[in-house]
């Protein structure tokens, strides 16, 4: 059943393009619709001549998202604004919020038994975003909805990797919380292999993985944030999303999304996934009084950008 349909909202921009070229290589993609405010049509010829199954069509402008929706199974949303040195995902909230609204209430429309997966920033507060217009247009389903923090994973696990002398491949760092600053919660604990750092090592590690952002925003001077690997971790959690609804089972991936595993009404856990979507929960485990720790001092921060992202809605005409 590798036949996924699979739609890039934002499929032009730094993100998009990678992404979408990494969708197009695959063999669990049939059709791949490009939507964009420019370009679509060229970047939409370009990846069509590669030889591929994958059928791709370019879409431009609102009047033509309808039918870039229609039928998918799969939602990719990259659009908005890249991070410039010196600004916080937080930064990025007017502008992102009003395009992932915008984007959302298209997919509730037009695709709402889609699986949604939402990279735009800031996500802490674009999927209480997302899951509030899914609820205006009486269409919800928490199971359907992701936050896609692949990229913290990924990064976590090349970081110990290039500590320890392992092959990054075969590391797994579980990373909970949110996708910002400090509630990137890597559960270092919990990795696989077994892996031990000294303290003053393990709070320099961690505090890389949760500023890795800020390190490429930085050594691109101006150009843009991280584009390339935020496309290989968003096309890793789409790749692990349409295997669990091809039917393969014990596939596992963080993301941020609907949950009660703490007093945040989203939270980012190891999620395994199924042909529905969430199929559960794996929640927290066990973790060490330094996680512990993260944990209680990224909730605040956490509860603020929820609420921020779910006011936005409220405010919406």
């Amino acid at each position: 059943m590798n036949n996924a349909k699979v739609a890039v909202l934002g499929a032009s921009g730094g993100i998009g393009q990678p992404l979408s070229l990494l969708l197009k290589n695959s063999p669990l993609v049939s059709r791949l619709t490009l939507y964009d405010i420019a370009h679509t049509p060229g970047v939409a010829a370009d990846l069509s001549h590669i030889e591929t199954k994958a059928v791709v069509k370019g879409y431009l402008g609102p009047e033509q998202l309808p039918d870039c929706l229609k039928g998918c199974d799969v939602v990719v949303i990259p659009a908005g604004v890249p991070r410039k040195p010196g600004m916080t995902r937080d930064d990025l909230f007017n502008t992102n919020a009003t395009i992932v609204a915008t984007l959302a209430a298209a997919c509730a429309q037009h695709c709402p038994e889609a699986m949604i997966c939402i990279i735009a920033n800031p996500v802490n507060s674009t999927i209480p975003i997302t899951a509030e217009v899914f609820k205006k247009h009486g269409v919800y389903n928490p199971s359907k909805i992701f936050g896609v923090t692949t990229l913290d994973i990924v990064r976590a696990n090349t970081f110990v990797a290039e500590l320890k002398g392992l092959d990054p491949a075969r590391v797994n760092v579980p990373v909970i919380g949110g996708h910002a600053g400090k509630t990137i919660i890597p559960l270092i604990s919990q990795c696989t292999p077994k892996v031990d750092f000294p303290q003053d090592q393990l709070t320099a590690l961690t505090g890389r993985i949760q500023e890795a952002g800020t390190e490429v925003v930085k050594a691109k001077a101006g150009a843009g944030s991280a584009t390339l690997s935020m496309a290989y971790a968003g096309a890793r959690f789409v790749f692990s999303l349409v295997d669990a609804m091809n039917g393969k089972e014990g596939v596992v991936e963080c993301s941020f999304v609907k949950s009660q595993e703490t007093e945040c009404t989203y939270f980012s856990t190891p999620l395994l996934l199924g042909k529905k979507g969430i199929e559960k929960n794996l929640g927290i485990g066990q973790i060490s009084s330094f996680e512990e720790k993260m944990i209680s001092d990224a909730i605040p921060e956490l509860k603020a950008s929820i609420k921020k992202g779910e006011d936005f809605v409220k405010t919406l005409k």
